[in-house]
């Protein structure tokens, strides 16, 4: 919890801090991929932690699991906007959007397979007992 509390954190420092990213890029579109793994990391570890305080390693509720990724997809959209419509120094970019949608899917799989990972270790060594 405390990991995926401060994953939102840098987050939200990295979405509505002052200036954008620094200039010039380390690589073409390395903007895109701050976006990505900055919304993949707090989906994954938020997933992690709601399935963590449930018993048993299972996939959260369905109505759990489209509230965290409804939320995130609509952060994506209202960050955009408010960076377009009330900062001086950044802009909206619809693209960014789209890589944290990706980023949004990427937690989404890992989280998956590690449930699956975790899933098959588990029967494995039941039938080993």
């Amino acid at each position: 919890a405390a990991a995926a509390l401060l994953a939102v954190l840098f987050q939200l420092w990295g979405l509505y801090r002052v200036t954008g990213p620094p200039q010039p890029a380390w690589f073409p579109y390395a903007d895109k991929l701050d976006h990505a793994v900055g919304f993949a990391l707090p989906v994954l570890l938020i997933l992690l932690t709601v399935t963590l305080r449930r018993a048993g390693w299972q996939w959260p509720s369905p109505r759990a699991g489209a509230l965290i990724v409804g939320v995130f997809a609509a952060h994506g959209v209202v960050s955009e906007v408010i960076q377009h419509l009330w900062y001086r120094h950044r802009t909206g970019d619809p693209v960014d959007v789209i890589a944290d949608w990706a980023g949004i899917a990427v937690g989404v799989l890992v989280f998956g397979l590690i449930l699956q990972r975790r899933s098959r270790s588990a029967a494995e060594g039941f039938v080993a007992s």
